[in-house]
């Protein structure tokens, strides 16, 4: 036993927003663990039918994931069944009853501020203090997600919050990390916060556009391979 040897902690890689084929596949053949497909309003928008065709063409064993933000149920329903999704990614207020009905597996994305929140419950991403994650306990779901809330904002911002409020915490499902990173501090990220998981959008991309190096890199460093 004296010889055992613990290996650092390594954290599992979501790619957001693909909207073509090759980047997907060559994030996917990289080694990232889950391909994000965005179906709200963004620039990274993608219609069903293009993700369809995308996800027929990536290699078994990578999840997918379809983005939405106050989308009806239904519709969240139809688009998952329609694009064999794996899961979906709340980035809006949908409450605990929401991801309930759903039926699917869930991962609730929440904005992570330090002040005290007063309010949640209006159309931004919902929102959660640095300093209580309580609200995490009445959701039914697969995963949580954090990000860094700014108001009129639902994600892709590419700004980080300060990690030190995940001190300690607790999560009653998995935890994954987001927010401002990319391949220069998802490494520290990892070692110092410790996620199930790590989702990356802007921190990837050049001009708006993924970037194939930067997207490798960051699998390598999040996967302590560098």
């Amino acid at each position: 036993m004296d010889n055992l040897i613990i290996p650092a902690h390594t954290a599992r890689v979501k790619i957001c927003g693909f909207q073509d084929l090759e980047t997907a596949k060559a994030a996917a053949d990289a080694g990232a663990d889950a391909i994000g497909f965005v179906f709200a309003p963004s620039r990274r928008r993608i219609t069903p039918e293009t993700a369809r065709e995308i996800i027929a063409k990536l290699p078994p064993f990578v999840t997918t994931v379809g983005v939405f933000v106050n989308e009806q149920v239904k519709t969240v329903r139809e688009v998952a069944a329609f694009c064999h999704l794996d899961a979906v990614q709340l980035h809006g207020a949908e409450p605990p009853d929401y991801c309930r009905r759903l039926g699917l597996r869930v991962i609730k994305a929440f904005g992570v501020r330090r002040e005290t929140v007063q309010d949640g419950t209006g159309p931004d991403l919902s929102v959660v203090s640095g300093e209580d994650f309580r609200a995490f306990d009445a959701y039914p779901v697969n995963a949580i997600l954090l990000d860094t809330y700014i108001p009129g904002k639902t994600g892709g911002t590419g700004e980080s919050f300060d990690w030190k409020v995940l001190a300690g915490k607790r999560f009653p499902a998995p935890f994954i990390l987001a927010g401002g990173l990319n391949p220069e501090n998802v490494a520290a990220a990892v070692r110092s916060v410790r996620p199930y998981a790590v989702d990356v959008s802007s921190g990837v991309e050049t001009d708006g556009r993924k970037d194939k190096a930067k997207v490798l890199q960051f699998i390598a460093q999040a996967k302590g391979r560098a």
